[in-house]
């Protein structure tokens, strides 16, 4: 499997590959690799939780030496007794600096407390359907503005009508965390296509392998596990038994289901209703420029060099 071809067209994406498709239940990915971008520094060692100044006013800090960072979007913190945020877009942070995000959302809607400085801070990514609704109220202040859709989305699923997010993602948390292990995080893999009950759900490429392990929990598990934990497998996607009654049989015959699931995939990506459109920049660091795409069906951002394409955070806005 070969090619990007579901991002923006002015992004050069000539030097990105695909590989095999891995599947659990109803989320599949495929990994991509490509080539590295140096200079980003990895989110858990590049970026801190400084303080939440008020509700919706989260600071984030780069506390390296060297090296910008680029905050991944919807990038999200939970923890006890105080009011989970999120924020709503991605952002570039020199080193040493600090960036306040005024427009940042509450996701716990009866919970008070702020969030705190901590060693032992722990990310999460928005569940790709908020993320829509999360892009489309950026540089808007008002810490409560995702609560209905919060509220939305957990009835989808049965929950609670409530703006709270943990009810998903901590109280499903050890499900949902399932995925990183069901799923292998390949050496030298910079990114992922994720598909949701067979349709392409997310585009997640990052500067390098060392940033996309610091964001691959957050994305299998929380931006994409929940939709695909609450979704039906793929209609004839049940394991046949093997027969082979020998190794080089089954080795054949693992290779010929590989080769089927290859081919439903590439199935999957030739239907794909996947056109960004038009790009808004929306700041620059140096040479790196950060835009933004919204065609209703298909809503992200993504960070460029010239035309070379340095991360990229694409999901279906219709999810």
């Amino acid at each position: 499997m070969t090619g990007l071809a579901m991002l923006p067209r002015a992004v050069d994406v000539s030097g990105y590959r695909l590989g095999a498709p891995q599947r659990a239940g109803a989320l599949t990915v495929v990994p991509v690799f490509g080539p590295a971008y140096p200079g980003i520094v990895p989110p858990r060692s590049g970026l801190k939780l400084g303080r939440v100044v008020t509700y919706g006013q989260v600071e984030i800090v780069n506390p390296a030496t060297s090296g910008v960072a680029i905050v991944p979007l919807h990038v999200g913190y939970i923890q006890d007794a105080a009011q989970n945020h999120a924020l709503c877009r991605s952002a570039f942070i020199a080193a040493g600096q600090t960036l306040r995000f005024d427009d940042a959302c509450c996701v716990q809607e009866s919970q008070g407390g702020y969030l705190a400085g901590r060693d032992d801070q722990w990310f999460f990514v928005l569940p790709v359907e908020l993320r829509a609704a999360a892009l489309r109220a950026r540089t808007r202040a008002q810490y409560s503005k995702l609560w209905g859709d919060i509220a939305a989305f957990n009835r989808r699923y049965g929950l609670p009508a409530r703006g709270h997010l943990e009810q998903v993602l901590t109280r499903q948390r050890a499900g949902l965390t399932q995925y990183q292990s069901r799923l292998e995080r390949l050496p030298g893999q910079l990114g992922a296509l994720f598909f949701v009950g067979g349709s392409l759900a997310g585009v997640e490429i990052a500067p390098d392998p060392a940033y996309f392990a610091d964001v691959w929990t957050a994305l299998v598990c929380f931006a994409y596990g929940p939709a695909a934990w609450f979704s039906p497998e793929p209609a004839g996607d049940e394991a046949a038994p093997l027969r082979a009654t020998s190794v080089d049989g089954l080795r054949a015959e693992l290779a010929e289901h590989r080769r089927g699931v290859a081919d439903e995939v590439r199935g999957w990506l030739a239907g794909a209703a996947w056109a960004p459109g038009e790009a808004v920049e929306e700041e620059r660091y140096l040479g790196l420029r950060l835009s933004t795409v919204d065609s209703g069906s298909v809503a992200g951002q993504y960070v460029t060099d010239g035309d070379r394409l340095v991360y990229a955070s694409l999901f279906a806005a219709a999810a």
